[in-house]
C-alpha cells in the first residue's frame, strides 16, 4: 500500500495534485441537497434517480427520499414513521427496498447513549421492506427477532445482500427480492455489514470488526448486548459472491467503511479516517481488490463518505459536509469521474 503518499506534508501533497479538495479524479461537482442530514445515496438502475436517507423537517429521524439525478423532485417514499436506513432500488427500476422500525413503534427509537462513545444503534425493530417506487404497498421481507438492515441490491444477479442478527451475531445474508432464498454468507464472530456487490455480482465487499484486534472484538461483544456497535474500528473485507475466499483489504486500526466497487470490479472506493484515526474527518480512498495501490481521492477536510458510481460509470455520488453552514449538516453531491 502507498503509505508514503498519505504521510507526505501538505506542501508535497499540493504538488502531487491534491491541492483541490476534490482531488484529481472528480470534476464538475454538483450539490443536490441543501441542509439537513443526507447520506447513503444510491442510483436507480437507469441512472435517472437517486434514493437516499435524510433527517429533515418535519421528521425527527432518518426517512427515505427519492430525487432526480439533478436533485429535483425530492420526496418521501418511506412511511414517515419510525426510523429508516439503507435504501436501494430493485432491478426493475419500479420498486425499492429499505430498513425501517415503523412496525415496532411509530416514534423514532431512542438514540444511543453517547456516554458510551460514538456508537450506532442496531435497533431490534429494524426489518427490511420492499415497496413500489412511490412508497406504496410496503411488504416486509424479514421477520426474525433482532436487527435486519443494510440491504443493497445487485442488478445483474437480482440479489439482495444485507446484515442480520438472525444467527445471534451480525452477519451478512443474501435473499431474493421477494424475501425468499435467505442464505447466511459470513460465519465469523464480529460485525459484518455495509456490504455491496460488484457490478457483475461476482464479488462482495463489506466492513467488519477486525478479527485480529482483540480489543475491538471485546468491545463489539460488550456493545452488542445493548443493541449497539462501534464503527470506529472497522476494516474492509472482500470475497466472492458466496462469502468464500475472504481477503482483508485494510488493516489501519481506524474506521474504514462505505465501500463500493469501480465499474470494472478491480478497485474499491471507500471512506476512512486513516489520516485522522479516532477522529471524525473522513476522506475517500481507492484500493485494488488485492489490497495494493492505496490512493487518497478527496481532500475536503471534513466528513466525506458513501460513494457509488452511476450505472454508466461516469458519475460518482457521495455525501459530505463540504461547504456546509450548520453543524451536523451533510449533503449529497455528484461529480464526474476521471482516471
Amino acid at each position: 500500500m502507498n503509505k508514503l503518499y498519505l504521510s507526505l506534508p501538505l506542501t508535497a501533497a499540493l504538488l502531487m495534485g491534491q491541492g483541490a479538495p476534490e482531488g484529481t479524479h472528480l470534476t464538475n461537482l454538483k450539490k443536490l441537497t441543501n441542509g439537513g442530514q443526507n447520506a447513503e445515496a444510491y442510483w436507480a438502475p437507469d441512472g435517472k434517480r437517486i434514493i437516499f436517507q435524510t433527517t429533515r423537517e418535519p421528521y425527527g429521524c432518518d426517512q427515505i427520499f427519492v430525487m432526480n439525478a439533478d436533485g429535483s423532485d425530492q420526496h418521501l417514499v418511506s412511511t414517515g414513521k419510525g426510523r429508516t436506513t439503507c435504501a436501494y432500488f430493485l432491478k426493475d427500476n419500479r420498486h425499492i427496498v429499505y430498513a425501517s422500525t415503523h412496525e415496532a413503534a411509530e416514534a423514532c427509537p431512542t438514540p444511543p447513549d453517547r456516554s458510551k462513545g460514538y456508537v450506532w444503534g442496531v435497533f431490534a425493530g429494524y426489518d427490511i421492506y420492499v415497496a413500489d417506487d412511490t412508497g406504496k404497498n410496503p411488504k416486509k421481507l424479514t421477520s426474525t427477532p433482532g436487527y435486519d438492515a443494510e440491504a443493497t441490491v445487485n442488478f445483474a444477479q437480482n440479489k439482495i445482500v444485507y446484515t442480520s442478527l438472525a444467527s445471534g451475531d451480525l452477519e451478512l445474508w443474501q435473499m431474493k427480492p421477494d424475501g425468499s432464498g435467505k442464505k447466511q454468507l459470513t460465519k465469523r464472530e464480529g460485525y459484518d455489514g455495509g456490504a455491496v456487490f460488484s457490478h457483475d455480482g461476482k464479488q462482495i465487499v463489506w466492513r467488519a470488526t477486525d478479527p485480529g484486534n482483540p480489543k475491538a472484538m471485546a468491545r463489539y461483544k460488550e456493545l452488542l448486548k445493548e443493541n449497539l456497535t462501534e464503527p470506529m474500528k472497522m476494516e474492509l473485507f472482500v470475497s466472492d459472491a458466496a462469502g468464500k475466499k475472504v481477503q482483508q483489504l485494510t488493516k489501519f486500526g481506524c474506521a474504514s467503511f462505505a465501500p463500493t466497487f469501480t465499474p470494472d470490479g478491480k478497485q474499491i472506493i471507500f471512506s476512512s479516517n486513516k489520516h485522522n484515526c479516532d477522529g471524525r474527518k473522513f476522506e475517500l480512498y481507492r484500493i485494488n481488490t488485492d489490497g495494493s495501490g492505496l490512493e487518497q481521492i478527496t481532500n475536503f477536510g471534513g466528513f466525506t463518505s458513501f460513494p457509488e458510481f452511476a450505472p454508466d460509470g461516469k458519475t460518482l455520488v457521495f455525501a459530505t459536509d463540504y461547504q456546509t453552514t450548520q453543524r451536523y449538516e451533510f449533503n449529497i453531491w455528484t461529480a464526474a469521474w476521471k482516471d
